[in-house]
């Protein structure tokens, strides 16, 4: 197999850990037109559509963040918004119809701020995932993102009703005056009411997002945000390093920012090691579980399932996108809408896709083409990142060879320390799980690599 080289390691961790924000691969930078377009029938003809994942994507926000490089837009008004529910509504008929017969394992409903919608359109977009795309939603894991200003009773309820069992809330602080410095307004008694809401609501699994690495944020204000959310026993807790990234309100400032992002994550991640947590990944945490209950994806609900639903496998199946800023994969093709940051920009993408006529929907005409070195590179960064680790045996089943002939620079993981090898595993170590996004970019082709540091930013 003809492949890039890995660049150095060791002169990779001389910089910053938080050059880029890693969590999957490769980023959307890497996409670009497909000449010719691609026929979604074929494409998932050729798949294992067994065990999918659905996510729908709803790119409206009351406020944006100044760290926010996310699609999505503040400007939009209800008629805008209708606009852009019956677009989903268009896309999923015809998306479904190159599908044919599939199965979804999971579903998730993301942003933007998808409980920013009506209560009314927020129960369409619900049914266009269980009656247009066929996912089970009471018999699967299903995931939806909120935000403190909008986990409105009513819709929690809706949300819990329709077999939502995990309930994602961005908080980033519980400090008024670190979340004012990002431009963003929140109360924290507002952040606390939404809170109970969502615990009386009854989702088996609560996922509280926070940022570290602020302006104005010290390692101990940090600790103190830390310890306000376990106050309410989240299932999950997701610790985010900021990243200050091109085109956002943050990264238009000239401001210099005091790296104390390191020490927070180590203080962090021991707080929450000591309260009963785990780690799954440099960014994620949950809460150890007594056999039996239920949790992340409702595991003690699916068990009890006759027939059993099947279980999603991010390495293995694809997911199917609905929505402007939501992203597909299957084995060989990774696709989507345009990418961009900018307001004007995100507006313009947005109107074009109301815009798209029906036929238009059968077709992939903006991504990235995997290769086999591509889907190797995939495969082990994804799981090196999390603690599942990369297992030797299933790289060789899937790809028929032995990854450390493939990837010989991998020793270097054990040479500097970043990892262990347990018989046939290779796991991150501490040191090595902190340094996640330095070791995921490390793991970029130079094509993948080239194709990012050429993107034109929007």
């Amino acid at each position: 197999m003809i492949r890039t080289k890995l660049t150095n390691l060791k002169s990779l961790l001389q910089r910053s850990p938080y050059q880029t924000y890693v969590y999957s691969y490769p980023h959307k930078t890497a996409y670009r037109p497909l000449n010719p377009t691609v026929s979604l029938a074929d494409l998932w003809s050729k798949q294992d559509r067994k065990a999918l994942f659905l996510y729908i994507h709803i790119p409206f926000c009351e406020m944006r963040c100044g760290f926010c490089n996310l699609f999505t837009t503040v400007t939009h008004n209800e008629d805008f918004v209708s606009q852009y529910v019956r677009t989903v509504q268009r896309q999923a008929r015809r998306v479904k119809a190159a599908l044919g017969e599939a199965s979804f394992a999971r579903f998730a409903l993301g942003g933007g701020t998808p409980t920013q919608l009506p209560i009314h359109q927020l129960e369409t977009i619900l049914n266009v995932a269980e009656k247009t795309m066929g996912a089970s939603l009471q018999d699967i894991p299903v995931s939806v993102e909120m935000s403190p200003e909008t986990a409105e009773k009513d819709k929690l309820q809706l949300l819990r009703d329709r077999g939502v069992d995990r309930a994602s809330i961005g908080v980033q602080s519980f400090i008024e005056s670190e979340v004012l410095a990002t431009q963003r307004r929140q109360a924290t008694a507002q952040v606390e009411a939404a809170l109970t809401r969502m615990r009386e609501a009854g989702f088996p699994t609560i996922n509280i997002d926070l940022i570290y690495g602020l302006p104005g944020q010290t390692v101990s204000s940090w600790l103190q945000s830390i310890r306000a959310a376990l106050n309410f026993q989240p299932e999950e807790i997701y610790l985010y390093p900021l990243y200050v990234r091109p085109l956002t309100g943050l990264g238009r400032t000239d401001k210099e920012w005091d790296d104390i992002r390191l020490a927070c994550y180590r203080e962090g991640r021991s707080l929450l090691l000591s309260s009963g947590y785990t780690q799954v990944s440099m960014r994620m945490f949950r809460q150890e579980r007594q056999e039996g209950q239920g949790g992340q994806g409702g595991q003690g609900r699916i068990a009890t399932l006759s027939p059993p639903s099947p279980v999603y496998c991010c390495q293995a199946d694809g997911m199917v996108g609905l929505g402007c800023g939501a992203r597909s994969y299957t084995d060989t093709l990774h696709y989507s809408n345009e990418y961009a940051v900018g307001s004007k920009e995100i507006r313009d993408i947005l109107q074009a896709y109301i815009q798209t006529p029906n036929e238009a929907f059968d077709y992939a005409s903006y991504g990235f083409q995997l290769d086999n070195e591509e889907r190797r590179r995939r495969y082990i960064l994804l799981s090196l990142l999390s603690d599942e680790g990369l297992n030797f045996v299933i790289y060789r089943h899937r790809f028929g060879t032995d990854v450390m002939v493939d990837f010989p620079e991998l020793t270097e993981l054990l040479s500097l320390n970043l990892a262990t090898q347990n018989e046939q595993i290779l796991c991150l170590t501490d040191a090595g799980i902190e340094r996640s996004d330095t070791i995921g970019a490390w793991l970029f082709s130079d094509r993948v690599r080239q194709l990012s540091q050429t993107y034109e930013l929007k």
